[in-house]
């Protein structure tokens, strides 16, 4: 167990000095039900991926990965029109898990079953997932099961239990999640296999951006998946969930979102249970400033593929490039990270945000006063920020990084309205792109004392 004192950012209280104890709990794996692949524990034949979220999770065009290298599955309707939901209806089957998930959608708003806008980060993610297992063990083979229930341009109002409408235009991913569970348990059964849900991962927060509840919401909905879910599949184990940061929203110049604060911090407040897998901005974007090609959604798939593995079947402390604490002297602010691969490097294909120019990404004000950045280097884990000014005696000095838009988009990779330039050197290149994928600092706001 490790602990972290970190000066942050509350959307909900304002700026306020935080302590926060960050301990790793492995949640859907126990080392007493292992798989028998060495280092790799897994207590079911198929394990199941919950993708719940908005237009980011549920794909887009052009379609590549369309055969399955391994055994990977996904659960297929036939030609049975569903709501209503009967887990029992003999013509549903286990299919390999291939883009499309389900069949095209052109319309908006559009839920489950017609959610689906092209490739989505799921084959990537799957065949990530097993490529490293192979790569540890090339004997053994390790199979998830992927259930895709996120709606386009939704807010978690549309994604949690209390949508109430699951006939109309919006409202099915949960009572869908409920249903595929029910099903694939059955079918599982019926193959003499077991399975169990690992993992929820939640790709979200455009539409809920600046909502001052949106902490509570994720909270209450990872909740109610581990209170439901469980009785379906018959399992003991709780199931984590694993959030990317948004990039998109708001636009306007000067804005800064809660959401991706919170989608940080609950990988801090309530280590174990949220994983922050890391932002998005260094991926190939769609051109509109919030969405991702498909080349970025396989990118974004074999991330949480290589933070699943790591964590949740190599018992490995792995935690996302973030921050563990700040301090200053003088004009100059020192920002300790975590390093998931040392040494910390910049990217300079990624250009130098307009907002905070010198700043590579970092930002700092003093109460409502943005004070201009000097300069920023790299010393071992830390980034020193030089200010061009004394920054005065007291609090109210927040650091920050990526956080505030400058009201125009990055021109390359995600074309994002909000981003950094630091990275870590994690040689990880995806098994699906074979391009390299290291990890990007979070999005982030802290106290300095």
């Amino acid at each position: 167990m490790r602990a972290l004192s970190l000066d942050s950012f509350s959307p909900a209280a304002g700026f306020a000095r935080v302590t926060l104890v960050f301990s790793i709990a492995l949640t859907a794996c126990s080392s007493s039900e292992s798989s028998g692949l060495p280092g790799v524990p897994g207590p079911w034949d198929w394990v199941g991926v919950v993708g719940t979220g908005q237009s980011l999770s549920v794909g887009t065009t052009p379609i590549t990965s369309t055969k399955q290298p391994y055994h990977n599955l996904k659960l297929s309707l036939g030609s049975v029109v569903v709501p209503p939901w009967d887990p029992t209806n003999t013509a549903f089957k286990m299919v390999p898990l291939t883009e499309p998930i389900r069949a095209l959608e052109t319309g908006y708003p559009s839920p489950y079953p017609g959610n689906i806008y092209g490739e989505t980060p799921h084959s990537a993610m799957a065949n990530e997932i097993t490529s490293l297992v192979k790569k540890a063990a090339p004997d053994r083979d390790y199979v998830t099961v992927h259930t895709v229930v996120g709606e386009s341009g939704q807010g978690i109002i549309a994604l949690n239990k209390q949508a109430g409408d699951t006939t109309g235009d919006t409202g099915r991913a949960y009572a869908a999640t409920l249903f595929e569970a029910g099903a694939i348990t059955r079918l599982a059964k019926t193959a003499g296999k077991t399975y169990g849900i690992g993992v929820i991962v939640m790709t979200h927060g455009e539409t809920d951006s600046g909502s001052s509840t949106y902490e509570d919401d994720l909270i209450q909905l990872r909740t109610e998946y581990n209170t439901d879910l469980p009785p379906i599949t018959g399992q003991t184990q709780k199931i984590p969930m694993f959030l990317s940061q948004q990039f998109g929203y708001p636009q306007t110049a000067g804005q800064q979102p809660v959401a991706n604060q919170v989608e940080w911090r609950l990988g801090v407040d309530h280590a174990g249970d949220f994983v922050c897998t890391g932002p998005k901005y260094q991926y190939p974007g769609f051109g509109d400033g919030v969405h991702l090609s498909a080349v970025g959604y396989q990118l974004l798939g074999e991330k949480t593929g290589q933070v699943f593995f790591e964590r949740m079947l190599q018992a490995h402390d792995w935690q996302p490039l973030q921050p563990t604490s700040a301090s200053r002297s003088g004009r100059v602010i020192t920002v300790h990270f975590h390093v998931p691969v040392p040494p910390l490097d910049w990217d300079d294909t990624l250009d130098p945000p307009l907002a905070w120019a010198n700043g590579r990404g970092f930002e700092v004000n003093a109460g409502a006063t943005k004070v201009e950045i000097s300069s920023v280097a790299i010393s071992g884990d830390d980034v020193q920020i030089t200010c061009a000014s004394d920054l005065p005696a007291g609090s109210g000095i927040v650091v920050g990084y990526a956080m505030t838009s400058g009201g125009t988009q990055l021109t390359v990779a995600s074309k994002a309205y909000r981003w950094g330039q630091l990275r870590d050197s994690d040689p990880f290149v995806g098994s699906t792109t074979n391009m390299p994928n290291p990890n990007y600092a979070v999005s982030f706001q802290m106290n300095v004392p």
